[in-house]
């Protein structure tokens, strides 16, 4: 069946990618800032999750699958950040994802069952240094769709994608060489570095009636690097 999927700031990097992979067999519909690698085939919607209210949107009557891409990685020492990057990087990864999924309820009740994917870190399951603003943010994410879950199955099915480090330009001031490349891969038990394709992958395989019985989860899709110690 061709469904109707809704990204938020799947414009570039893995949301672009899941686009291109769902577009060979459904409706995608990308809402961002900016156009960025939106191909043919797409419909690309402006908008700005921190701004705008998806309700002034122009969407189909029933949304099949969803997917919010839009994130920040600010990785400082704890003493070195200030309250006011918390509360920012709360407002985009957590207020304005549950804002849009608050407006399109209705629309997704109207799908038999509907497809919601949200992103973490590894860094919640993990403790990581320099993490503690982006962990916090993400693991407000991780409660809120367990939370979605189990309210409103078997409607919905509700998972969670938690990365390590991807090869995307939100990580680029991290993998901005080769040298960086190579000590990062070799963190990671599979001794490399994500790629946004990798993470699209899975989130694709969430959206599809091949996971229909997969809902409430934390899916790693990290390398290896949450569950296995081979240093």
């Amino acid at each position: 069946m061709q469904k109707n999927i809704l990204l938020i700031g799947g414009s570039y990097g893995i949301g672009a990618a899941l686009a291109q992979l769902l577009k060979r067999d459904h409706n995608v519909f990308v809402a961002s800032r900016t156009k960025g690698e939106v191909s043919e085939g797409i419909t690309h919607l402006t908008f700005d999750a921190l701004h705008d209210n998806i309700l002034d949107l122009s969407l189909p009557e029933k949304i099949h699958g969803f997917a919010y891409f839009p994130g920040s990685i600010n990785l400082k020492p704890f003493k070195m950040m200030k309250p006011e990057t918390f509360v920012a990087d709360m407002e985009l990864n957590f207020h304005a994802l549950v804002q849009v999924v608050h407006g399109i309820l209705p629309k997704l009740k109207q799908a038999e069952q509907a497809n919601l994917v949200f992103f973490s870190t590894v860094a919640v399951k993990v403790g990581m240094p320099f993490h503690t603003s982006v962990a916090a943010a993400k693991g407000a994410i991780e409660g809120f769709a367990k939370a979605l879950a189990a309210e409103h199955a078997p409607n919905f099915r509700v998972n969670v994608i938690a990365p390590s480090l991807t090869d995307t330009s939100l990580a680029s001031k991290l993998l901005n060489n080769d040298s960086n490349k190579e000590k990062m891969a070799e963190r990671h038990p599979l001794k490399k570095v994500g790629t946004a394709e990798d993470i699209a992958a899975m989130a694709s395989f969430l959206l599809s009636d091949q996971s229909q019985w997969i809902t409430g989860q934390v899916l790693g899709v990290d390398g290896g690097l949450s569950t296995l110690n081979n240093n």
